[in-house]
């Protein structure tokens, strides 16, 4: 009989060390929730964390609240063609969260008021093309754009009531990569911000976002071989999502809520728009083509939860409570420098190659960007996201290098 104990207590211990050694499972939160924990528990030092939800606090911008106003007030209003064609949304306080392996340690201002998020919508499109290629829509992110794409048909309502026989010259529809040079052009070329892509779309000339030098250089400049010049232009980004949204036939809203949003329990809150003036007609369906950012307004606008839940699925390399969202390889190409920027991936995915935009950071580190400033800080060796909506871009890196600060050696 003794022995029969033994032998119980010895299956009671192997057992006991089995469990103790198994690896902890990732905490990924539920739709509505996310679970709050004491930062002292996890063996953050709460004074410091403080400190940088103070500074936070402190720096938040100082551009006008009302964003229409901002923006004639800033260099884009002051642009060639500068003003807005899609909606723009009066912005909140200084707001931010903290995740810390996986859990919320910190939050400061109003998580879960939705805003515009500007050119963090990059990342947004750039996720969609991953999935088009993960899905084979795209076989391959260095394949020629021009030979995915159909004739884009406008939709103008107007157009019913004008006299074909009065524009017999004209074309009722457009292409997006007509000319010899566009015709070079790849999809990772668009992601990269490489293109120099030329032409006008949506009303908006390539050569009218963010000009450089002298005017007379603008219209009749030599063009840069695809690949070789890295230019952060919104034109070219919003090629890109009219030609995602040609590849997928259907609005890139819906596919990202269906893809994404709603398997990371997204809040149904947020809205991803285009302009007054995008909407094409495919396969007989009105369809906006959406904004890679809010430049000239529209884009993403969407609340700092949602926003965490993207920063870290991606922290994650594009899996989700045990479902591989989007491939990490996609993630793996997002995450590599281009021979032309080598702090910049795919669109809008900014690395900190040689720790030169936050120092305090782990090279390994990169975030999603947007103006505002509005940024989705991951990095993996130390299992944190950060989203910081409305601070001065200069004091990012010292928010970053603060909650660094507060965290267990």
């Amino acid at each position: 009989m003794k022995r029969i104990h033994f032998y119980y207590f010895c299956f009671w211990v192997l057992g006991f060390l089995l469990v103790e050694n198994l690896p902890a499972q990732t905490y990924f939160p539920g739709k509505n929730s996310w679970e709050k924990k004491d930062p002292a528990a996890l063996g953050v030092n709460p004074g410091r964390l403080q400190e940088a939800i103070d500074l936070a606090i402190r720096e938040e911008t100082e551009a006008d609240p009302n964003l229409k106003i901002a923006h004639y007030l800033s260099g884009f209003g002051r642009e060639p063609f500068g003003y807005p064609i899609g909606p723009m949304k009066e912005r909140g306080p200084a707001t931010g969260l903290i995740i810390y392996k996986g859990y919320l340690i910190g939050q400061w201002g109003d998580p879960g008021r939705v805003d515009l998020t500007f050119s963090v919508a990059k990342s947004f499109l750039s996720t969609l093309v991953g999935l088009a290629v993960d899905e084979g829509l795209i076989q391959s992110e260095k394949d020629l754009v021009h030979s995915y794409m159909a004739p884009i048909i406008l939709y103008d309502p107007n157009l019913a009531h004008r006299n074909k026989s009065d524009h017999l010259v004209e074309e009722d529809v457009f292409d997006l990569f007509g000319t010899p040079h566009n015709r070079k052009i790849t999809w990772e070329h668009l992601l990269r911000q490489t293109s120099d892509w030329e032409g006008t779309l949506w009303g908006k000339p390539d050569w009218a976002d963010r000009p450089r030098g002298d005017s007379d250089t603008w219209l009749g400049r030599e063009r840069n071989e695809p690949g070789s010049v890295y230019t952060y232009n919104d034109t070219r980004v919003n090629v890109l999502a009219l030609a995602a949204m040609n590849v997928w036939r259907k609005p890139l809203p819906l596919v990202l809520k269906e893809k994404i949003m709603d398997k990371i329990g997204a809040s149904p809150t947020w809205r991803w728009t285009g302009y007054e003036n995008s909407f094409v007609i495919i396969d007989g369906q009105i369809m906006q083509s959406v904004s890679g950012g809010s430049h000239w307004g529209g884009g993403m606008m969407i609340n700092a939860y949602d926003q965490a839940r993207f920063g870290y699925l991606t922290l994650h390399r594009g899996a989700w409570n045990g479902e591989q969202l989007i491939s990490s390889e996609w993630i793996a190409k997002s995450l590599t420098p281009g021979p032309a920027q080598e702090n910049y991936g795919f669109m809008n995915y900014f690395l900190n190659t040689r720790q030169r935009e936050i120092p305090s950071a782990p090279e390994s580190a990169f975030f999603h960007l947007g103006a505002g400033t509005n940024m989705v800080y991951v990095d993996e060796e130390h299992e944190l996201v950060i989203v910081s909506r409305w601070i001065k871009n200069a004091a990012k890196a010292e928010l970053v290098k603060h909650v660094l600060e507060s965290l267990p050696d």
